[in-house]
C-alpha cells in the first residue's frame, strides 16, 4: 500500500524522535528518575531508581533535616549561633564566603543551605551537631536507614565528591517526603527564592520554583560525577507528588525533564486524604523502621504504625531461654560482651520489631543505650567497621522501658535464618563488635 509523502514523512520524523530519546537514555549511564505519589507512595514513574548514583547536594537535605530535627527537640532554636572552623571555611564553592571565628544563626544556616547551596555552612552544620565531619556522616547515614533510605551512604554533609558517599532515586524521594511530612512547620524553608548573608544577595538554584505550577521545593545538585541532579515536591489541584532526577547533563536538560515529568505525571496523583508515609512516633521520636515505600506500585498502608514500648520488670545481663521458645534451646547463646544490654524481648513485641519481621526472622543487637542519639552512632560505627558482613542487614532502633527509664536498643535486621544471624554475629566477634542474634 503506498502511502501519501507527507504521511511517511511524518511517520520518519516520529521514529526518529522515539529512537533519538532512547538513544539519549540509553548513552546517559548517570540517568536516574522516579516520580511517587505523596498521598499514597504509589511509583507512578522510575527509571533506575535503585541504582546508586552520586548525590552532589541534594545531600544538604539530610543536613537540613539533621537540623529541623534538633529545633524540633528543642536543643537549638532558630536564633542559636553556629560557629565556623577553619575547616568550614576552607570549603570551595558554591560558599558565601564564611571566615574561621565567623558564627552564622541556625535560620541564616537552613537559608544558606536551600538557596545559595552552601559548602562552608553544611561543613560548619556537621561539625556543630555532630562534633565532627565524620561524626555527622555517621549520624546522617544511621537516620537515612532509619527513614527507610536503605541504599544510601553518607560522608559528608554537603555532597562534595567522595567515591563512598552514594543513593539512589527512590531513597532521594523518600528523604523529600520525610521532609514534608515530619517538618511541616520549617518545610516552608525550601521556597525560599533569595538569602541575604553580609549585605550579599543569593538566588535559589532552584529555577522550577515559581515557574512550574504547584512546585514548592526542594533541591538541585550538582559535580561532574553526579550529573545534574533535582528533587522536587509538587502540590497542585488536590494532588501531591515528589519527582527527583538525577545524572542530567545540563542544568536546562534536567529543568526541561523535570518540568515534563510533573506535566505528564501530576494528573496521575491520588486526590484522596494525605497519609503519612514515613512513621512519627509518640513524642517525636521517629520508629526504628520507617514505613517504606514499596519499589512496586503498591500503594502504602492507611495507618502509620507507630512504636509501643515494652514493659519489662527483670534485668539480665544475656537473653534467658525461656524468653525465646522460638529459639532451640540445645544452642548455646553467644555471650554478652556490650554493657546494659536488654532481655530479650516477649511475645509482646512493639510495632516496629513486628514491621521488620518481614524482612527476614533473625536480628541481631549490638547494644543497648539510653539515647536514640547513641544507638544510632553504635548502629552506624558498626556498619563501617563491619563492612560486607551486614551488606544485606538493616540497622534500626527499638523501645523499651526498664525501671521506668526508656532504653534503645541497636540492632540489625533482615536475616532470613539461625545460621545466617550467628554466622553474620561470629564474623562481628572476629572484628571486635561484641553482639547476639535472636529470633524475632
Amino acid at each position: 500500500m503506498r502511502l501519501p509523502g507527507k504521511i511517511l514523512t511524518a511517520l520518519f520524523l516520529s521514529c526518529l524522535m522515539v529512537f533519538g530519546v532512547i538513544g539519549q537514555a540509553s548513552a546517559n549511564s548517570k540517568y536516574a528518575g522516579i516520580v511517587m505519589d505523596a498521598k499514597t507512595g504509589k511509583v507512578l514513574y522510575e527509571s533506575n531508581a535503585d541504582s546508586l548514583r552520586y548525590p552532589a547536594s541534594l545531600t544538604k537535605m539530610m543536613t537540613a533535616y539533621m537540623l529541623f530535627e534538633a529545633m524540633e527537640s528543642g536543643r537549638i532554636n532558630k536564633n542559636t549561633r553556629i560557629p565556623v572552623s577553619r575547616n568550614a571555611a576552607a570549603e570551595p564553592p558554591t560558599n558565601i564566603a564564611l571566615k574561621p571565628g565567623d558564627s552564622l544563626t541556625v535560620d541564616q544556616a537552613i537559608r544558606a543551605l536551600v538557596t545559595r547551596s552552601a559548602n562552608d555552612v553544611a561543613t560548619a552544620v556537621a561539625e556543630f551537631l555532630g562534633g565532627s565531619e565524620a561524626k555527622f556522616a555517621a549520624m546522617t547515614t544511621a537516620k537515612a536507614r532509619q527513614l527507610g533510605m536503605s541504599r544510601t551512604t553518607f560522608k559528608n554533609a554537603h555532597g562534595l565528591p567522595n567515591s563512598k558517599q552514594k543513593t539512589t532515586a527512590r531513597d532521594m524521594a523518600k528523604l523529600s517526603i520525610a521532609l514534608r511530612e515530619h517538618y511541616p512547620q520549617y518545610y516552608s524553608y525550601f521556597q525560599t527564592s533569595s538569602f541575604t548573608y553580609k549585605k550579599r544577595r543569593y538566588g535559589n538554584h532552584n529555577r522550577l520554583l515559581g515557574r512550574v505550577k504547584g512546585v514548592d521545593g526542594i533541591k538541585t545538585g550538582y559535580t561532574r560525577a553526579s550529573g545534574f541532579n533535582l528533587a522536587s515536591s509538587v502540590q497542585a489541584n488536590g494532588r501531591s507528588i515528589v519527582a527527583v532526577v538525577m545524572g542530567g547533563r545540563t542544568s536546562r536538560s534536567r529543568d526541561a525533564h523535570m518540568a515534563d515529568l510533573i506535566k505528564r505525571y501530576l494528573n496521575k496523583g491520588s486526590t484522596g486524604r494525605d497519609r503519612m508515609l514515613i512513621a512519627k512516633a509518640p513524642g517525636g521520636a521517629r520508629t526504628a523502621l520507617a514505613a517504606m515505600i514499596p519499589g512496586s506500585d503498591v500503594p502504602l498502608p492507611t495507618d502509620r504504625p507507630e512504636a509501643q514500648p515494652q514493659t519489662l520488670t527483670a534485668y539480665a545481663p544475656e537473653p534467658p531461654v525461656k524468653a525465646a521458645a522460638v529459639v532451640n534451646a540445645a544452642v548455646p547463646r553467644p555471650r554478652v560482651a556490650v554493657a546494659a544490654v536488654d532481655p530479650m524481648p516477649t511475645a509482646s513485641t512493639n510495632a516496629a520489631a513486628t514491621e521488620t519481621a518481614s524482612m527476614g526472622g533473625w536480628v541481631i543487637q549490638v547494644a543497648s543505650l539510653p539515647t536514640e542519639d547513641e544507638a544510632l552512632m553504635v548502629l552506624a560505627q558498626t556498619e563501617q567497621k563491619a563492612g560486607s558482613v551486614l551488606a544485606r542487614a538493616v540497622p534500626i532502633t527499638e523501645t523499651f522501658e526498664k525501671g521506668g527509664v526508656v532504653y534503645h536498643r541497636a540492632r540489625f535486621v533482615g536475616f532470613n535464618s539461625k545460621s545466617d544471624a550467628w554466622g553474620a554475629c561470629a564474623s562481628l566477634k572476629k572484628k571486635s563488635i561484641s553482639c547476639y542474634a535472636v529470633q524475632q
